[in-house]
């Protein structure tokens, strides 16, 4: 089963975010770090739709998502060989710490979804809102990557799976849900939007309090220290004579 549909064409919100990731796809050290990360995602986004192929009790759709599992190991598998071949002629240079992946997270989120619990339905969406969000930010990642094609292979040879895989998903959803499920569609998006709204506010809170904490460093800690010292100048040196009447005696506990 194969699709003529052409490539996904990137979201707004994608390409405007496509200078940072020039940026950030043109350090060789970052590149491997986020193919690693990448290789991770699919590996284990092929075991939950491996999963759910287990789980099933559609036929049709167990055959198209063990299809779409071993896709997702063979994607992990070429984002772990392209990183290793780019760490042979890397620098060896310690990795840079900004990769924004809260920004745009790589890979498909499956670790949101619980597959033991969900039904077809709900599977599909997930699935097609996934791929689909996939298959924009790959696009953007394969257009900044002229500098390096054999990365940008990569994602061309990967994105013809990632329409296929958001094709078929919305497909099946059509067929098994024919009356409703533009409304899972819509309550499928809206969770995604719930946890990208979650993932932005956890990286602004980082940075936020990463900047806070440098502000106290190097504002509040030297105050600090100044008025520690200038009170310890005030303070007499040596022993401190204590008049008789008010010493307590010692032959007392209390």
């Amino acid at each position: 089963m194969d699709s003529a549909r052409p490539h996904e064409r990137p979201t707004a919100f994608d390409r405007m975010l496509t200078p940072v990731h020039r940026w950030i796809w043109s350090d060789t050290d970052r590149r491997v770090q986020k193919l690693l990360r990448f290789s991770e995602t699919e590996t284990d986004g092929g075991r939950d739709i491996l999963r759910a192929a287990e789980v099933t009790s559609d036929p049709l759709l167990r055959r198209l998502y063990l299809e779409h599992a071993i896709d997702e190991f063979r994607h992990g598998v070429l984002f772990r060989h392209r990183a290793a071949e780019l760490l042979k002629v890397s620098a060896g240079r310690s990795s840079p710490g900004f990769h924004g992946e809260w920004l745009a997270p790589g890979g498909h989120g499956l670790d949101d979804l619980q597959v033991d619990s969900e039904s077809d339905i709900d599977m599909l969406a997930f699935l097609h809102l996934s791929e689909k969000a996939a298959a924009s930010r790959f696009t953007v990642y394969r257009d900044v990557m002229q500098h390096d094609p054999p990365t940008r292979a990569v994602f061309e040879e990967i994105l013809h799976d990632e329409n296929f895989h958001m094709n078929y998903t919305l497909t099946q959803l059509a067929r098994v849900e024919p009356k409703r499920h533009k409304r899972h569609l819509w309550r499928a998006r809206l969770s995604r939007l719930w946890r990208a709204y979650l993932r932005l506010a956890t990286g602004l809170a980082g940075i936020l309090g990463s900047m806070l904490l440098t502000i106290q460093y190097f504002v509040l800690l030297p105050l600090f220290a100044w008025l520690a010292k200038r009170a310890a100048r005030r303070e007499p040196s040596g022993w401190t004579i204590v008049a008789a009447e008010t010493s307590q005696s010692l032959d007392r506990q209390y």
